[in-house]
């Protein structure tokens, strides 16, 4: 709201710092009805200091582990006719659902955009953990550090320009 540093106020300052926070509390809200991916912080202890795990590699390290459970978070969507039918009776019978983690291909679209750095990630953790796994990242824009705060605080970002 301001044309120019001039006539910058305390005021519009602590309006554009309290707007920042509540897009920052918007966004978090939006993994809040998840069970196992609800926070990409990790509050830390008496002995560890607070860090950050991004939301993708706490996606990846689940595909990827090696003890599989069965994840909580992560859906696995049927497709055909046949498919449809196992599900229908998954209902009726003890049936475990494929591990992303048994496929032999992995395509991952991040929706919003990507960076360069969470692609090399990706890349790191699948050629540790599982290597032989071929895996695709796609997304719906590169992401830089310029644009990606600029899309966090636009105005309406839960409907883009189309």
């Amino acid at each position: 709201g301001c044309d120019s540093p001039l006539t910058l106020t305390s005021q519009k300052a602590a309006e554009a710092v309290d707007s920042i926070f509540r897009s920052l509390r918007d966004i978090s809200r939006a993994r809040v009805h998840m069970k196992q991916f609800h926070s990409i912080r990790n509050p830390g202890s008496s002995i560890h200091q607070a860090s950050y795990k991004p939301l993708l590699k706490q996606v990846m390290e689940e595909i990827c582990n090696p003890d599989r459970p069965d994840p909580v978070d992560i859906e696995h969507m049927s497709s055909g006719l046949t498919d449809l039918l196992k599900t229908g009776f998954i209902r009726f019978m003890k049936v475990n659902r494929p591990h992303p983690g048994d496929l032999p291909l992995l395509i991952i679209f991040m929706v919003g955009g990507v960076t360069v750095s969470e692609v090399k990630m990706v890349k790191e953790l699948v050629a540790t953990h599982k290597p032989g796994t071929q895996v695709m990242v796609l997304s719906s824009a590169l992401l830089t550090p310029h644009s990606a705060v600029e899309l966090l605080f636009a105005a309406d970002r839960l409907q883009p320009d189309t």
